[in-house]
C-alpha cells in the first residue's frame, strides 16, 4: 500500500498535468501566460518584487503586501510547504502570488499544506511558469505597475483598458489594522504597539523581552495611547503611502517627548513626517532579505530584510531635529533615524527578521534600554 508521501506525489503529479493556462497583464500591454494554481478569481494589484529564497509563508502573510501582486525572483517556490508556525498575520493579504515553479510536492517534517492548496483556501490566486526574471527586470526599468491576473479570454487591449482606469485602493492600513484593542501581558515594560499592519515577529520579539503589550489600532488618538500609562510606544510597520494615515501623523506629533518610541518600516515613515519632514514613492522598492544596511556610527553592516515601496527624502531633513543613523548600501536611501532631543528612533528594516537573518534583533534591546534610561532620568523605579 502507498504510503501518504506517495499519495501526495501522485495527486501533485495529477493536479501539475490538469491545471489550466492563465495569464498576468500589466498596465503597459506586457503580457505573460503560465499555469494556474491557489484560488481561480481575477485579480487587480501593483505588481512587485521579492529576492527572498525562502520565507515565502512569511511573505504571503505579511500585511504590509496588501493590495501587492508579488512576484518571487527565487525559481522554486514552496519546497517546504506551509505550516503552523511561521505566520505572520492570521490572515495573508497579498492580492496574487507569480513564481517560475510552484512545488506540489513539498518535503519538510513541519510542512501541512502544499503552497496551492493554501492560496486556494484563501482564495488567492497564483500564477507558475512565468518567466519571473522578465518581469522582475521591466519592473526594475519602468517601477512597479499595476497588473491583473485573469483567464485567457480576457484580451490585453480590454484588461489595459481596466488597468488604466482602476485605481489602486489607498486605505490598506485600515483593511489590516486591528479592529479594537487587545493585550498580550507580560511582567516587564508595558509597550503601547499601534497596529499598521503588524507583523507577529514584532509582537514574538516584544514577549521575548516579558514586554506587557498593549495592541491598538492604526487610528488611536494620543490621549488614547496615553491613557494606558505606556514606558515605551512602538509603531509598526505596515502597507500603503503613509501620507494616507494623517490621523497616525498627528498622533506621534502629540506623543513625542512623553514617552520612548520606536517605529519599524512605516513606523519609520509616519515618525519622520510627524517631525517636519517628506517621504517619496521610490521606483520598485526594497523586498527581499538580504539588504544590506550601514550604520552610520559603528560602521557595522547588517543584512536585513526589507519591504517598502516608500523612503523619507534625505533633502527634507534638513530643517528637522532628525538625524540618519542607518544607509542602505546598495541605494544610499535613509534605513535609520533618531531624534536629537527626544527619546525616539526609527529603521525602515524589520529588525523582527521574519523571513530573513537576525542581524538586526538587538535593536529591540536597544528599545529597552531606552525606556530603562528615560525612566532612570526621571526617577521612576520599575516593579
Amino acid at each position: 500500500m502507498a504510503n501518504d508521501d506517495d499519495c501526495r506525489w501522485k495527486n501533485g503529479l495529477a493536479e501539475r498535468k490538469r491545471r489550466m493556462k492563465r495569464q498576468l497583464i500589466l498596465e503597459d500591454g506586457t503580457r505573460f501566460v503560465g499555469e494556474a494554481f491557489g484560488s481561480e478569481r481575477q485579480t487587480v494589484g501593483e505588481v512587485v518584487f521579492n529576492t527572498g529564497m525562502t520565507g515565502y509563508q512569511e511573505i504571503l502573510t505579511d500585511p504590509s503586501y496588501c493590495g501587492q501582486i508579488v512576484t518571487m525572483t527565487y525559481p522554486l517556490i514552496g519546497n517546504y510547504g506551509v505550516n503552523r508556525d511561521d505566520f505572520e498575520s492570521i490572515e495573508p493579504h497579498v492580492f496574487g502570488f507569480i513564481v517560475k515553479e510552484a512545488c506540489l510536492s513539498p518535503s519538510n517534517w513541519r510542512s501541512e499544506l502544499t503552497i496551492d492548496e493554501y492560496l486556494r483556501m484563501k482564495n488567492i490566486p497564483g500564477l507558475a511558469g512565468v518567466d519571473t526574471r522578465k518581469l522582475t527586470r521591466i519592473i526594475r526599468q519602468y517601477g512597479t505597475l499595476k497588473g491583473m491576473i485573469c483567464d485567457m479570454d480576457v484580451s490585453v487591449t480590454e484588461a489595459v483598458a481596466y488597468l488604466k482606469e482602476t485605481e489602486l485602493a489607498r486605505d490598506q492600513v485600515k483593511r489590516v489594522s486591528t479592529k479594537s484593542p487587545y493585550v498580550s501581558p507580560g511582567r516587564g515594560h508595558r509597550i503601547v504597539l499601534i497596529d499598521f499592519g503588524m507583523k507577529h515577529g514584532i509582537l514574538r520579539e516584544l514577549n521575548k523581552r516579558h514586554c506587557d503589550v498593549i495592541v491598538l489600532p492604526y487610528n488611536a488618538t494620543a490621549e488614547e495611547v496615553l491613557q494606558w500609562h505606556p514606558d515605551g510606544v512602538m509603531l509598526s510597520n505596515g502597507p500603503g503611502d503613509p501620507k494616507d494615515v494623517p490621523e497616525a501623523i498627528d498622533m506621534i506629533q502629540h506623543i513625542l517627548g512623553h514617552v520612548p518610541l520606536f517605529g519599524i518600516c512605516l513606523g519609520h515613515q509616519l515618525f519622520a513626517l510627524a517631525c517636519g519632514a517628506n517621504t517619496e514613492k521610490m521606483k520598485f522598492g526594497h523586498r527581499g532579505s538580504n539588504h544590506p544596511v550601514k550604520h552610520l556610527q559603528t560602521g557595522k553592516v547588517a543584512i536585513t530584510s526589507q519591504n517598502h515601496g516608500y523612503t523619507v527624502t534625505e533633502q527634507s531633513l534638513r530643517h528637522t531635529r532628525l538625524e540618519v543613523t542607518h544607509i542602505a548600501l546598495n541605494d544610499g536611501t535613509i534605513e535609520g533615524l533618531r531624534h536629537r532631543d527626544v527619546p525616539a528612533f526609527t529603521v525602515q528594516y524589520h529588525p523582527e527578521a521574519s523571513p530573513g537573518p537576525e542581524d538586526a534583533n538587538g535593536l529591540f534591546d536597544d528599545f529597552i534600554a531606552m525606556i530603562e534610561q528615560f525612566k532612570k532620568e526621571r526617577g521612576v523605579v520599575h516593579a
